[in-house]
């Protein structure tokens, strides 16, 4: 997948901005505070339909402005993709597919595809299990459109589960209705599962050869999917497990079993990179299971994703940086640095120097 053009009007310190990338490295050059994120982030908008670095659309318009918009046309092995997604001040964003106005969210996925590699990262490895179910649910609601679909249920499940749980503890005549949200959170759950764990099989199996790579061959890295619900992934699974916690989730009000309790273990030589990792292991780790994201999306869809690659060389050593560099090629490529000399001998084939939000081509 090659994106062809990328246009952005009030979106964060843009007023007005549009590029032509090449297929191969594109460069983003600037100091800190410039704006070189932004344009990442607004690539990564139309991929996901989410900042990386937000939950709020009001944050990504810029101060003053009514709205925000961006629309990137994207070159695919089935032909030309135009994706355009604007987010108003006021009332709900508006989403567009080849010119014409799509309703639902999950519309939006498979036609811009990407992996974003941030500092952020990090936080993937060292930080709790909700940031390595959103790694897995991000990339995996790129790839396959049916499982952001049985996400979104899943969501609005548990949410009602969880609204129905305080009624009951206010009312125990209102337990009879937690049968209805068990039954969709089970159904919803057990696709859940099963996608997450055929997901993390491949992603091991791909990321333990890029680790091998990175760190020359010295350390052996593994990806396991640790379900909440141990007994299988199928729905009556999952039933039981709520059933069996109801007593407890009716007292603290909230849903203790599920998917939404998920996590994925990273381990370096058989040991948790997160309680026993040192910063560069868990960095290595992170690198591989960024790499290996996108040659799995790669297998999945047939084509190459693009890469971004957010300020993160001047994060990598200089063996790391070659390694990296060495695998870009057949990619197109975002990336952003404030010195050429990050770029580890990347050859840029368009560059951009961004000051105060506008964009000026080398």
């Amino acid at each position: 997948m090659i994106i062809t053009r990328a246009q952005l009007n009030g979106f964060r310190s843009y007023e007005a901005c549009e590029i032509a990338p090449c297929e191969g490295v594109n460069v983003l050059l600037g100091d800190n505070g410039q704006g070189k994120t932004n344009v990442l982030e607004a690539l990564y908008l139309c991929c996901t339909g989410r900042s990386h670095r937000t939950r709020q659309d009001r944050d990504l318009i810029r101060w003053g402005a009514d709205f925000a918009r961006v629309e990137v046309d994207a070159r695919r092995r089935d032909g030309s993709h135009r994706v355009e997604i604007v987010l108003p001040a006021l009332g709900r964003r508006r989403l567009k597919i080849a010119g014409q106005e799509v309703s639902r969210s999950g519309e939006l996925m498979g036609h811009v595809t990407g992996v974003l590699f941030s500092p952020e990262d990090l936080r993937t490895v060292k930080d709790g299990p909700a940031e390595r179910r959103r790694f897995v649910d991000m990339a995996l609601s790129q790839i396959k459109p049916a499982y952001y679909y049985a996400l979104q249920r899943y969501n609005r499940a548990l949410k009602q589960r969880g609204e129905a749980l305080r009624a009951a503890a206010a009312s125990p005549s209102m337990l009879a209705t937690l049968d209805a949200w068990d039954e969709q959170l089970a159904a919803a759950g057990a696709e859940l599962m099963a996608h997450r764990r055929a997901y993390v099989a491949q992603l091991s199996k791909t990321a333990a050869e890029t680790h091998r790579d990175i760190s020359d061959g010295r350390e052996a890295l593994e990806i396991r999917y640790l379900p909440c619900v141990s007994m299988g992934d199928d729905a009556r699974s999952i039933l039981d497990a709520l059933f069996a916690a109801r007593e407890d989730d009716v007292r603290r009000g909230v849903t203790s079993a599920g998917p939404h309790r998920d996590d994925v273990q990273i381990l370096v030589e058989g040991r948790d990179v997160r309680a026993f990792g040192s910063q560069g292991q868990q960095r290595t780790a992170a690198l591989a299971m960024r790499l290996s994201e996108l040659e799995v999306m790669r297998d999945e869809i047939g084509e190459w994703p693009m890469l971004m690659l957010d300020d993160v060389m001047s994060e990598l050593d200089p063996g790391r940086r070659r390694q990296l560099v060495g695998r870009l090629a057949g990619i197109q490529t975002f990336i952003t640095c404030t010195d050429e000399d990050d770029l580890a001998g990347a050859e840029p084939g368009r560059a951009w120097r961004v000051e105060n939000g506008a964009l000026r081509e080398l």
